[in-house]
């Protein structure tokens, strides 16, 4: 009997496997990025407070545990399903919700990438003045050098691709945990600016919309967490998918938490939202000196260039492991003699490559990519909460579970799709603009798929709904850039 039959997903012998650390540290390379080197000045510019950071931490922690725990759920109960993350609003929701969210789930990935170029060369600027903010020819032609090196090593195959995100991960958080020692030993942290900073000056942003500002730089920085489902199909035993993922999720939330709490005690609201990009070596110039600030800055350039490898890889394996399934064109399934999923990996560095030409004639850098980036995953996020919840409540794949297991996880569904629609809320009206525009021309790519395999078109009537507000959307989208009321480069 096949392990798909007995409901087991374990490949003790495939050769690209990859073990519990490969996929703690994919999680963990593409969770921490540059959003950690700039968080703290992201929310004070966000018009946060202490108090505010700290409750938005609250319900991000959360939130973001509820994901977690969701993604964990439905890797337990649902093993069969190893298609990373589309594939639970496949099975729940039909092949259009499905393909909408691989598609956003993989157009997340490319702008996250996208987003993290700029940072990186703005990181190097410190180093080398030429590459200015990070947005000009030089660091476009540096950044387009990287990307095609990302696409030569995970055609190489997954798994090597793997194995150096092992030694990224390490060569980055090296100097993140200097960075936290150095300020807690050099007592620079002061209480008095602390609380100053708790409830902030007097007129600020409304408590309400200072925590909605933390909660979507927050959620950006954990973007990935879901990163060992993403190839759940590519681990060697499918229980550790689970638990990589817990484990990861418990260190970043911590050091997140650190970075936070210090940075508020280095320096006021108004001095940190001042600092530019990564904020975080400003704070350790004024701690330390000048070789606080390199420090972070070579920690940023280390941090991205793995979260930029570790990005490739996810965007190459969703629509590699959708295609298989039967959800994007056939094309996307071609592998290469080194079982890497070719096709996919080349789109994407190709899409990637045409965005940073887009760089070059826009006034948007890094806030604005990963803005979108985060809208575009929300979708994903909503389907797979949803997902468990229906499935926790009819009892489906929880066979002999306790009856608290499944209370815990039905709470753990709701508590995550409340957050997902929380988020969407977050993201504001520009955010869902935009996100339509990019979710229109996955429409024409999910009619190319179902013609080639002869499957009917929005054979539902729930998709031929959700298809038509995603055009009408569209069309408005377009008008309110026109007419100057979004703005987008």
């Amino acid at each position: 009997m096949s392990n798909l039959a007995t409901g087991r997903t374990d490949r003790v012998n495939d050769p690209n496997g990859l073990s519990m650390p490969h996929l703690i540290a994919a999680v963990i390379t593409a969770v921490i990025g540059g959003g950690v080197f700039t968080m703290a000045g992201d929310m004070a510019a966000a018009g946060a407070n202490t108090a505010a950071v700290l409750i938005g931490w609250l319900v991000c922690g959360i939130g973001v545990f509820c994901l977690m725990m969701c993604f964990y759920a439905l890797n337990k109960f649902k093993p069969e399903l190893t298609g990373g993350i589309y594939s639970y609003a496949r099975a729940g929701f039909g092949e259009f919700m499905g393909f909408n969210s691989a598609y956003g789930y993989w157009i997340s990935a490319l702008l996250a990438t996208v987003s993290y170029t700029t940072l990186l060369f703005a990181s190097l600027s410190f180093f080398f003045p030429v590459f200015g903010e990070g947005n000009n020819l030089i660091s476009v032609i540096g950044a387009s050098l990287i990307v095609w090196i990302c696409w030569a090593l995970v055609c190489r195959g997954v798994k090597e691709a793997a194995s150096i995100n092992i030694i990224t991960t390490i060569a980055k958080l090296v100097p993140l945990f200097v960075a936290i020692v150095a300020i807690i030993f050099s007592m620079h942290f002061d209480p008095a600016v602390f609380m100053e900073n708790f409830w902030g000056e007097p007129g600020g942003p409304a408590l309400w919309d200072q925590i909605v500002g933390t909660v979507g730089v927050s959620i950006w920085i954990f973007l990935g967490i879901e990163g060992a489902v993403a190839i759940s199909g590519r681990a060697k035993y499918s229980k550790d998918v689970g638990r990589a993922t817990i484990i990861a999720f418990c260190g970043i939330l911590a050091i997140y938490l650190i970075v936070s709490i210090l940075s508020m005690g280095v320096m006021p609201r108004a001095e940190l939202a001042a600092l530019p990009n990564p904020s975080m070596a400003g704070v350790l110039e004024v701690v330390v000196g000048p070789w606080g600030a390199a420090l972070v800055n070579l920690g940023v350039a280390l941090s991205l260039l793995g979260a930029m490898l570790g990005y490739t890889i996810i965007a190459s394996e969703c629509p590699h492991e959708a295609a298989e399934q039967g959800v994007f064109p056939k094309i996307f399934a071609k592998k290469n003699k080194n079982g890497a999923p070719v096709v996919t990996c080349t789109i994407t560095c190709l899409i990637v490559q045409a965005f940073l030409i887009v760089i070059l004639f826009s006034e948007q850098t890094y806030q604005f990519f990963y803005g979108v980036s985060v809208s575009m995953i929300l979708i994903p996020y909503f389907f797979s909460t949803f997902y468990l919840f229906v499935c926790a409540v009819k009892k489906d794949g929880f066979g002999e579970a306790s009856a608290a297991s499944v209370w815990f996880y039905r709470v753990v569904g709701f508590v995550g799709f409340f957050y997902s629609l929380f988020l969407i809320y977050a993201g504001g009206l520009t955010g869902l603009m935009i996100t339509t525009i990019l979710f229109a021309p996955g429409i024409l790519l999910y009619v190319y798929g179902q013609k080639e395999r002869g499957q009917a078109i929005l054979p539902k009537t729930s998709d031929k709904v959700v298809a038509a507000a995603i055009v009408v959307f569209f069309v408005v989208s377009l008008v309110m850039i026109v007419t100057g009321q979004i703005s987008v480069i």
